[in-house]
């Protein structure tokens, strides 16, 4: 996909992995909606895509609202003509107590806004897809759902839930739309720092981690990329490939043995 001239909405645009692939995606000539439960957050990404010459809007949402994800599409539609782009990339961590002493109301709003919220992010943009005649749909996933992660299993699980979301979807792209995901490494963020203050990750002090601008190149090769669709792209310190999963199941085409 030539991304110049596109619309792209991304979610938990407000900082980290969010905000450098704005950014990057603006640079590349796409009109930007940038979405945050973070107002502040998502207005300063904006501001500093349009200080950079870009075209931006910022929305306050929450993604776990089935009403406010409709209204970021609406967004989309209505101030810049369309949706080409879909980046769903909010995401939390379950925090302290972790699992199992967690209780469900902390837990489950993990799996709201991590695996719920892209599932219906998806489902909601599909039609303002198909009204541009095809487009492109990244998901933030993560290394945790492919090598787990036992100081947070509910966001380990969640991770895994969006990679075979991912590769489920893979059939879309024979009409044009193609779903992918990328499967990031440690990340430099504002939720891995928070996650570090409270205890609930424990790195080495010289632990080697990626900038956020790491995973807006992967996530910009995901949109690019018209042969890729229904992959995770694994973007790690030393690493950046395609986790090997089997050929997507084409309805009436027998596996082989």
């Amino acid at each position: 996909m030539q991304i110049r001239g596109k619309v792209a909405l991304i979610t938990g645009a407000g900082s980290g992995i969010g905000r450098a692939t704005a950014e990057r995606l603006a640079r590349e000539g796409a009109a930007i909606v940038a979405v945050d439960v973070d107002e502040a957050g998502a207005r300063a990404t904006a501001a500093r895509i349009a200080a950079a010459g870009g075209s931006a809007a910022a929305l306050r949402a929450d993604v776990a609202n089935p009403t406010e994800i409709e209204g970021m599409i609406a967004v989309a539609e209505a101030r810049f003509g369309g949706l080409d782009i879909l980046h769903n990339n909010a995401g939390v961590g379950t925090g302290q107590p972790g699992y199992p002493a967690a209780a469900p109301a902390q837990w489950q709003r993990v799996l709201d806004v991590n695996l719920r919220a892209v599932i219906l992010g998806t489902q909601l943009a599909l039609p303002a897809l198909r009204r541009r005649g095809g487009g492109a749909i990244v998901h933030t996933a993560s290394m945790a759902g492919l090598v787990g992660y036992p100081a947070d299993p509910i966001y380990t699980a969640t991770k895994a839930g969006v990679v075979m979301f991912t590769h489920a979807m893979g059939g879309l792209a024979a009409e044009g739309i193609r779903v992918n995901c990328v499967c990031p490494g440690l990340v430099d963020t504002p939720m891995l720092r928070r996650s570090r203050a409270s205890g609930e990750t424990v790195l080495p002090a010289d632990m080697p981690m990626l900038r956020p601008e790491d995973i807006a190149d992967g996530v910009v090769q995901l949109v690019s990329d018209d042969s890729v669709a229904g992959r995770a792209l694994c973007v790690a310190v030393g690493l950046r490939d395609f986790v090997p999963l089997p050929p997507y199941p084409v309805p009436g085409r027998p596996r082989s043995a």
